[in-house]
């Protein structure tokens, strides 16, 4: 049994954060990582052309800002190279290919014990702490729907996580399924590499560029959310248009609102819109199955394609593990109490970068939970 005061699940931008604060205070930790680098998503799961999508001020992890050189929306490598900073200013040495299979609060030793399996050498090891962050993060594990009949599909199929760019699918047929972030802007490059692209809408979606979310999230400390979601609605209509007539409904509720209540991002513009409107990306409703290499949809139509790109998201795999945890986080892995009292659970439990608000909420939760363990020693 190793002995940590504190044990910090997950390497990723939270992770590293919470580990950061509590060096701040001179508090020690250790930190276990499932995969063989810290923020793995971002230095082998993302996408070439990915870009924060909030301004930078948003989105510095805490004590430690961003180089004065930055733009205001940072790339994925010169984010990464603020991280690589990050990690060597803070000295953060995270313990790779640890895998944490198990992990419960003993009543007796009032201690959280975890078992993480070391997937190079196959041994469990065992730890024991008083407090345990959970910092794993939203997208943990890729998820792919089940279709009906997608055994079938003779085509390449692959997760949003698996694409780099559109280098080697120009003058191919491709459906991008699923419209977020990720979805929208995935869309973009394969068209602008010449694929002949397709995307998959299925729910209604706020449309706003950087500028508006900008200007939205600096209202919001002076007005409340009602008002500056009428003010997006009006912005991208004005901006915009009638995007129904493009197979792309308007939800009833407003931007921030969604973002709050359902963790439910808009959608963030960078030329996709326009690629729709001039028919170089065409949308199209649900699937309703596939067969062979046509993919056919609800509305009863059919269409071929070589490659299906699913950008659907990602699920929490935090309930087969924790144990002993009846009131920080559901079944889902998102916590249960509301913001802004969603970092802190019962008997040292806590959790980091699971608020819905991005880097913005991470950095927030770190410093919460680091203060808060500050208070308790």
């Amino acid at each position: 049994m190793r002995e940590q005061l504190v044990i910090i699940v997950g390497a990723g931008p939270s992770g590293l954060a919470t580990a950061a604060c509590l060096t701040q205070l001179s508090i020690p930790y250790v930190i276990l990582e499932r995969e063989d680098c810290y923020a793995s998503l971002w230095k082998k799961y993302a996408y070439d052309r990915l870009h924060l999508h909030l301004a930078q001020q948003f989105c510095q992890l805490p004590h430690f800002s961003f180089p004065s050189s930055y733009p205001t929306f940072i790339h994925k490598d010169l984010f990464l190279r603020y991280l690589d900073a990050y990690v060597s200013h803070f000295n953060i040495s995270p313990l790779y290919q640890r895998s944490v299979d198990f992990a419960n609060y003993d009543q007796v030793s009032q201690k959280w014990v975890v078992k993480a399996r070391n997937t190079a050498s196959g041994e469990i090891e065992e730890y024991s702490g008083r407090f345990l962050v959970v910092a794993t993060g939203e997208t943990t594990n890729p998820f792919t729907p089940n279709i009906k009949g997608m055994d079938s599909f003779t085509g390449e199929v692959i997760h949003s996580t698996g694409y780099k760019n559109g280098k080697a699918y120009g003058d191919k047929n491709v459906l991008v399924v699923g419209f977020g972030n990720s979805g929208m802007e995935i869309a973009l490059d394969l068209t602008n590499h010449g694929a002949k692209t397709s995307t998959v809408i299925r729910s209604p979606v706020h449309i706003l560029n950087r500028e508006m979310v900008y200007m939205g999230l600096v209202m919001l400390k002076y007005l409340p959310y009602g008002v500056v979601d009428s003010i997006m609605v009006l912005l991208s209509k004005l901006v915009y248009g009638d995007m129904s007539k493009y197979g792309i409904n308007r939800p009833k509720e407003g931007p921030f609102f969604m973002k709050v209540a359902y963790g439910k991002y808009p959608v963030f513009d960078i030329g996709t819109c326009k690629k729709i409107k001039s028919g170089e990306i065409q949308v199209l409703p649900a699937i309703e199955s596939i067969r062979a290499n046509e993919v056919i949809f609800e509305n009863g139509k059919s269409h071929p394609f070589d490659t299906i790109v699913f950008c659907t998201g990602f699920k929490r795999s935090t309930y087969k593990w924790l144990k002993g945890d009846d009131y920080l986080l559901n079944e889902d892995g998102l916590p249960k109490p509301n913001y802004p009292n969603h970092w802190k659970g019962k008997n040292g439990l806590f959790c980091a970068g699971l608020s819905r608000r991005g880097l913005y909420g991470a950095a927030a939760d770190a410093q919460n939970i680091a203060n808060e363990i500050k208070s308790l020693l």
